[in-house]
């Protein structure tokens, strides 16, 4: 699968990926910053997600090979990986299954042990949403409101709306795939060898993704993993503390 992608900036090259119902443009405002420290960032949509192509299958081991297949593509030396939320699973597997394509893994507020799925509500909204019935931004915007009360939920899943043709919004995201295989985004990230790349997780402070008393464990299969917390910030570090963000990247990558 060829993957839609921008590329900002010149330098040694850093891959970001995006979190479940997200793109790349969630994270433009971050990669222009470190773009400017000379990195040539590429802001990757990940299958079934922002301009990228649908699939049938969605998984971290087809992700892991579709970021694989794009690095050969461009022809990249050793990118620098960063992965937010579901992207931070995705670089994982990535790094599990092609460790030396890479050198350094970065995972932003998400753990290699499994989660119990929390996103059931937003699809259950999401599929309640007909769009062949629903011919505005505002029209959609008020049926979500009915389930899903979080302002900035709302808008961030509003994003992903666009014309398909006049008078016919969709979405970007594959939602019926995403709805059958959501219970695949939870899985534990497990490897009989361990992973040798220098590994930062960071937390974002308010957020309980990542368990810091469980940090040690990490280790098993990243063991030369470390662990830095922005403050102030929850799940959606990049938004919270974009500068306490680049900081804690900057000194894991300098």
């Amino acid at each position: 699968m060829q993957l839609h992608y921008k590329k900002i900036g010149e330098g040694k090259q850093f891959i970001i990926l995006h979190g479940l119902f997200g793109s790349g443009d969630n994270l433009q405002s971050f990669a222009r910053n470190l773009s400017t420290h000379d990195f040539e960032v590429y802001l990757v949509d990940l299958r079934n997600h922002g301009h990228s192509p649908h699939a049938d299958e969605h998984n971290y081991k087809v992700m892991s090979e579709d970021v694989a297949a794009l690095i050969e593509q461009e022809q990249l030396k050793l990118p620098i990986v960063f992965g937010h939320s579901m992207g931070g699973k995705a670089a994982m597997q990535l790094a599990i299954d092609h460790p030396t394509i890479l050198s350094k893994l970065i995972v932003v507020d998400m753990a290699p042990y499994s989660y119990p799925v929390q996103h059931h509500k937003i699809i259950e909204a999401l599929q309640s949403v007909d769009l062949n019935q629903l011919h505005t931004r505002g029209e959609v915007e008020k049926k979500l409101g009915g389930q899903i009360d979080d302002v900035v939920t709302r808008q961030f899943l509003l994003k992903n709306l666009y014309w398909k043709e006049n008078n016919q919004l969709a979405w970007r995201f594959n939602l019926p795939v995403i709805a059958r295989d959501i219970e695949e985004m939870g899985i534990a990230m497990e490897s009989e060898t361990p992973v040798l790349l220098p590994t930062l997780f960071v937390k974002g402070e308010r957020s309980d993704y990542i368990n810091t008393a469980k940090f040690e464990s990490f280790k098993k299969t990243f063991p030369k993993a470390e662990l830095d917390v922005v403050k102030n910030a929850g799940h959606w570090v990049h938004a919270d503390n974009p500068e306490g963000l680049l900081n804690v990247v900057l000194q894991f990558v300098l």
